[in-house]
């Protein structure tokens, strides 16, 4: 009798053993990091390719896990159940009861899956082994389990298909680099570059360019003399040229070759020829996405295009650099302009000019106005109002008060923001 009860007792201790590992396999490997466990692998790790396999295999996993945890939960329940009965008749049902609900969450749930998330991957690797074993010998159960449950939930009009995936890779990193980023890992600069990788598909160069209204272009009929003081008044290493109207641009002026022929012609102005000088332009469609313009700019080994519509009439221009400060941020050097057109009062309210891209307020900010229907804060405040404005006129959308400033004609160059959190003190 001593002998039997010390064998079932050790019986239920080992089942509860069995149980916490299966419970610390689930949370490990359904938590791992596959891109860690990717380059352990490519460094050669064998476990973390056996890893990788599991988790290739992700519903065959939780199946053979999950069958696992239950046969051993319920012959653990059985067996204490036999041996409570034994000392306290029929009350010993509900002993057991108590006595295994407490065992199983303490030590075969809680304190497992606990161990597991903080010791994710190195729980991972050392479970791996003997976890793929045990798929292997459950492979045939789990596969006839996941044949009944696919064909059930069809009947209920649900298709489960195991390479269907919730999130996008995009997403799936955006979610990762957000969190990471409350919990003080990712500080905010860095989440904003790797936002704005990740956000170069989804912007088109007609969000980044250079408006027609900004740009500095050159008449190629002006004199050799006066194109010389433009471009050294310029801040910009490469100018649209255009011919007899502004919209008829016939080349693109880099001041390094003009300098170079300045030179060779001993700076005798007259000796200049500014149409041979330019370089033919590239014209691109202005919902070319970020990424392919990108691409395409590193392709040809360019750094400039101008922007058309769909009728070919210019937009404005791009720059590799736009598209660098999308990542990075703003670029300035000494020959930029050094106001950023944000500036924040005492009061809580930011001065914005009209011309400021919602996507730099967005960043300097903190905040997220929509920029899907507008590029810059003047259109956002015409486009939600359907109407343009007065100097004195307000607004409120989106929890934030736009109160127009100035105004130029149909332009509104000058806005103040407040947030709502603000007004109501």
């Amino acid at each position: 009798m001593t002998m039997t009860l010390a064998v079932l007792c050790g019986l239920i201790v080992f089942l509860l053993i069995l149980s916490a590992f299966f419970s610390g396999s689930e949370t490990a490997l359904t938590a791992v990091s596959r891109a860690r466990i990717h380059q352990l692998e490519r460094s050669g790790n064998k476990r973390a390719k056996i890893v990788q396999q599991l988790i290739g295999a992700r519903e065959r996993l939780i199946g053979a896990i999950l069958l696992g945890n239950n046969l051993v939960n319920i012959l653990a329940s059985a067996l204490a159940t036999s041996v409570f009965v034994q000392f306290f008749g029929n009350a010993g049902v509900a002993y057991a009861t108590i006595v295994m609900t407490l065992l199983v969450l303490i030590f075969a749930e809680v304190l497992p899956k606990t161990y597991a998330i903080a010791n994710t991957d190195r729980m991972a690797l050392a479970i791996a082994a003997p976890l793929r074993t045990m798929v292997a010998v459950l492979g045939p159960i789990t596969a006839t389990i996941q044949f009944i449950v696919r064909r059930t939930l069809q009947l209920f009009g649900a298709n489960i298909d195991a390479n269907t995936f919730v999130l996008s890779a995009h997403d799936e990193l955006r979610g990762a680099i957000d969190l990471h980023h409350k919990e003080g890992a990712v500080i905010k600069h860095d989440k904003e570059m790797l936002g704005g990788i990740l956000n170069l598909s989804d912007l088109e160069v007609f969000d980044v360019m250079v408006h027609r209204t900004k740009m500095e272009t050159i008449d190629v009929a002006s004199s050799a003399e006066a194109v010389v003081n433009l471009v050294l008044r310029s801040g910009y290493t490469r100018l649209p040229v255009w011919k007899d109207e502004q919209d008829n641009i016939i080349g693109i002026l880099h001041a390094k070759d003009l300098l170079k022929s300045l030179a060779e012609a001993s700076g005798e102005f007259k000796k200049l020829d500014i149409e041979a000088l330019c370089k033919p332009p590239w014209f691109v469609p202005d919902t070319t996405n970020l990424r392919a313009q990108l691409n395409a700019f590193l392709r040809k080994k360019a750094h400039f295009a101008l922007v058309v519509d769909e009728y070919g009439e210019v937009m404005g221009l791009v720059t590799l650099e736009d598209i660098l400060e999308e990542i990075v941020g703003e670029i300035a050097d000494e020959h930029d302009a050094p106001t950023t057109g944000v500036r924040a009062q005492a009061d809580g309210s930011v001065t914005v000019d009209g011309t400021v891209a919602i996507r730099d307020l967005n960043r300097a900010m903190e905040w997220e106005l929509p920029d899907e229907e507008a590029t810059t804060i003047a259109g956002f405040v015409i486009h939600e109002a359907q109407m343009i404005p007065d100097i004195g006129q307000a607004f409120t959308f989106y929890g934030f008060k736009f109160e127009v400033l100035r105004k130029r004609r149909n332009q509104l160059t000058a806005l103040k923001i407040t947030p709502a959190r603000k007004i109501a003190v």
